[in-house]
């Protein structure tokens, strides 16, 4: 068989599409050709427009792909992965082309699969289907045959083709009317049958021939007699045939529009109506692409025609008296943007570009402020969506109005969500005046923007508002609408009873506080200013007392939102005016219930706890400790009573906060809190004021040494103690030590390990040496102390006679000196080598003074 060739015009050109979570991803546009590569392969390439290198689109024709010509410009299948991809080419004509290429590389592939495989399976798998001719006593063989048919692949290929050769649906269409004039329930039923197997051929070529004029009402006939329900008939002509439905609010020339318009309108209504509960997901996959498509070409014919939209604006201008008209033309850009929706963010950008400079916002102010509850209805789904696309064009017109001294629509939509009825346009106006209000909406914005075409970029960079104009609109809205917006939740001070609210109320109070909990977040010093002046802190916890469970959640939401700030404001306001209250008064209702509300409480307490919130925990313990102790379901509340106990619990011990400097010292002190440039160990108990004055005060028995002297002690803290020092240092040494006493313990030293035989204390490093051991008792310390300093005197009494004749005035008071250093070295150097310590300092100390008595 000789190859196929190939289609005559190269460049033909077409976008891409991939169906993807059930839309139509745009995967660019460029230029189609049909490729034969070898004798069993050929291929559809599309290379891109902006980049011929690249390729959007190379995909491999198989003989059983599904290939579907839609309309006059689409061709769909599905990938072998299972990919829904189509190809919208600009012209009918090159879309031909690609179609009869594709057809001729199918069948040429099946001729070769047929002579590969010659068994009868395959033979009967590709035999052409003859159904029994459309008559009211064929009914039983006709659905009979189909059902066999739509067993198999191949079955429903050749049933598919068989009918659309035939015209098989328009010859069943009579048989409809005829059945009913005789009444025959059973063939109606049948016919019901036959026409739903049509339908699931999922066929597009099927489906757009029964949405057309002359046969769209006898097959939504027939299936008005559904079997499964056998008693119910529906009225599916009556309302398809109700020409009142289709209002053309202005004349559509293009008479090819006007039929898509309306084809579009019938399968809507059969996928959503007629064939609700028996599509599968193929049939509703090929419904919603072919309605998807005639959206796009309704659309784009739309907003691209001029002088359609300056009529179509025109109509809301003042000279305009139509009031019916006006409604209607609401309505019709309420479906032109709920299409939109569905669209590629190009094509939608630009759809909104040329409704805004047409006069969209004007038309918005319009139904917003109509009597009418759906037109009102339909001018918030027009903001909505308009702000959902891109809130930064909506906020330059705003800045634009304020500039001209006009009305902003913040105003509107706050008068509308005060005085409206309609709970779903309450919803719709708080979620636009958050979105408006937003500071951080410029980047959103910007952002999406960006992911436009350039062009659209270009045409509206210079309407985009700046940072300060952002922040200049806030604070207009502050100065004069805020109030107005707040009012009713001030209204409430002085309402003595909250159990009166109506629905309205009710969903209005929820309203406010879920943007005032927004603003919070948003506008914090702003907001801070405004919510103390107004004093709307205490008006949102006087809506906990209302019956409403859902509305003490939105009022519990806002302290929680302002708890979690962990700013000092907010956490002022809630105690300053003991806003704990109500949120207790809920829990104790609630408790020990596991519901929503007594969760949101807890949580919140949990918070307060988890983030040690130190001014909470110390107002909840202080002004409700007796309640919060009832409350034992839950460890939340014990746990905060214990945080409460531990900050106000004084420390066992304390750090030392004065040096022991004395106050007669002329030497200056150091630091008392730092020793090698670090605190106090900390567990140090504190100097007894006693011992202090025992140790620093002059002895009885030194007054009667020649030539004594009050010893004067620098009190200085050591800057590195239990290090060795020069031993010309050692009796300043020693009182640094004594000034460090109460910081050393001492333990009792036994009198029979040694008696002293000199007075001089020694300055051997092992008397430096301390261990810290927890301190005795001062009773004890006071009477071991006694005790040993009267061993020592007996010791000095019997050779003080022989070295006071030989020393000069300066030895004496050394000796003195030494006498106080000795009686401290006992009490720091006590323990387990104490005594002999004393010992061996005292023996090396009396070398020089014996030897100076011997001369």
């Amino acid at each position: 068989m000789a190859l196929v060739a190939a289609p005559t015009n190269d460049r033909k050109r077409v976008k891409v599409y991939e169906l993807k979570n059930n839309d139509w991803f745009d995967r660019g546009t460029g230029f189609c050709k049909g490729v034969i590569v070898n004798n069993e392969e050929a291929k559809i390439l599309v290379a891109s427009e902006e980049d011929p290198t690249r390729q959007l689109l190379e995909t491999k024709i198989s003989k059983d792909d599904g290939y579907q010509k839609q309309q006059d410009t689409l061709i769909v299948w599905t990938e072998q992965n299972g990919t829904d991809m189509a190809l919208s080419f600009q012209e009918p004509e090159g879309c031909g082309a690609i179609w009869e290429f594709v057809n001729e590389i199918q069948s040429r592939l099946q001729q070769l699969a047929q002579d590969d495989v010659l068994s009868d399976d395959n033979m009967d798998h590709t035999s052409p289907i003859m159904l029994p001719s459309p008559d009211l006593g064929n009914l039983v063989d006709v659905e009979n045959h189909m059902r066999a048919a739509t067993a198999t692949p191949g079955g429903r290929e050749a049933l598919s083709k068989f009918i659309l050769s035939q015209d098989y649906v328009s010859k069943l269409i009579p048989l409809v009317e005829m059945a009913e004039d005789l009444e025959s329930v059973s063939d109606l039923h049948r016919l019901c049958s036959i026409m739903k197997m049509l339908v699931l051929l999922n066929d597009t070529t099927i489906i757009e021939h029964i949405v057309t004029d002359d046969v769209v009402l006898g097959v939504v006939g027939a299936l008005e007699y559904d079997p499964d329900f056998p008693l119910h008939k529906a009225n599916h002509r009556q309302y398809l045939s109700d020409d009142s439905r289709f209002k053309e609010v202005v004349k559509i020339e293009d008479q090819q529009i006007k039929k898509k318009i309306h084809y579009t309108y019938r399968l809507q209504y059969l996928k959503d109506v007629v064939l609700a509960r028996i599509l599968d997901d193929p049939t509703f996959s090929v419904l919603n692409s072919l309605i998807f498509f005639h959206q796009v070409d309704i659309v784009q014919h739309l907003q691209g025609n001029a002088a359609y939209l300056r009529e179509l604006f025109g109509i809301f201008e003042e000279e305009e008296t139509d009031l019916q008209r006006k409604k209607d033309a609401v309505l019709f850009i309420q479906q032109c943007c709920a299409v939109a929706k569905s669209l590629q963010a190009n094509v939608r950008a630009q759809l909104y570009q040329n409704f805004v400079s047409s006069g969209l916002l004007d038309v918005i102010q319009f139904a917003l402020k109509h009597q009418d509850a759906a037109v009102r209805v339909a001018g918030t789904d027009i903001l909505v969506a308009l702000i959902d696309h891109d809130a930064l064009l909506v906020r330059s017109f705003l800045f634009k109005a304020i500039q001209d001294k006009a009305k902003p629509l913040t105003d509107t939509l706050i008068e509308l969500l005060l005085i409206e009825v309609d709970l779903g346009v309450k919803a719709q106006m708080a979620d636009a005046i958050k979105v408006l209000l937003d500071p951080n909406a410029n980047a959103a914005s910007i952002e999406a923007i960006h992911r436009t075409s350039t062009g659209f970029l270009a045409k509206i960079r210079d309407t985009l508002p700046s940072l300060a104009q952002t922040d200049s609109f806030i604070q207009k809205f502050y100065d004069e609408s805020a109030r107005k917006l707040f009012q009713p939740l001030k209204s409430l001070q002085g309402r003595t009873s909250m159990h009166d609210l109506t629905i309205q109320e009710t969903s209005l109070y929820s309203h406010l506080v879920e943007v005032l909990c927004f603003f919070i977040r948003q506008h914090s010093y702003r907001s801070k200013y405004f919510i103390q002046q107004e004093n709307l802190a205490c008006r949102v916890a006087q809506l906990m007392q209302c019956p409403a469970k859902h509305l003490k959640l939105t009022a519990l939401k806002y302290f929680r939102t302002s708890v979690g700030l962990h700013d000092d404001f907010h956490t002022s306001q809630i105690i300053k005016n003991r806003l704990f209250e109500p949120i207790l008064q809920i829990l104790f209702e609630t408790m020990p219930r596991n519901n929503l509300l007594n969760s949101a409480c807890l949580e919140l307490f949990e918070f307060i706890k988890r983030e040690n919130i130190k001014d909470i925990v110390v107002h909840l313990v202080e002004t409700y400790r007796e309640k919060l102790q009832t409350i034992t379901y839950v460890d939340t509340f014990q746990n905060l009573i214990l945080r409460y106990d531990q900050m106000l619990e004084p420390p066992t011990t304390q750090e030392l906060e004065n040096s022991f400097t004395s106050v007669d010292s002329d030497t200056p002190a150091r630091n008392p809190n730092t020793v090698n440039g670090g605190r106090w160990a900390h567990g140090l108990r504190e100097p007894d004021p006693s011992e202090e004055a025992y140790f620093n005060g002059s002895d009885d028995e030194d007054d009667g040494l020649p030539g004594a002297v009050k010893p004067v002690t620098n009190g200085a803290s050591p800057i590195k103690p239990l290090v060795d020092y020069p031993d010309d240092d050692a009796e300043d040494d020693m009182d640094i030590l004594t000034t460090s006493a109460p910081t050393v313990a001492a333990q009792p030293t036994s009198p029979s390990s040694g008696s002293p035989k000199q007075e001089t204390p020694a300055s051997s490093p092992s008397s430096h040496q301390a261990v810290q051991t927890p301190p005795e008792r001062i009773s004890e310390k006071r009477r071991r102390e006694e005790d040993e300093e009267d061993e020592l005197l007996a010791n000095l009494s019997s050779s003080s006679s022989k070295r006071r004749g030989s020393l000069s005035s300066n030895a004496s008071s050394t000796g003195n000196n030494n006498v106080r250093g000795l009686r401290r070295q006992k009490s720091l150097n006590s323990g387990k080598d104490g005594p002999k310590k004393i010992s061996i300092a005292i023996e090396l100390k009396s070398t020089p003074a014996q030897t100076g008595d011997g001369e």
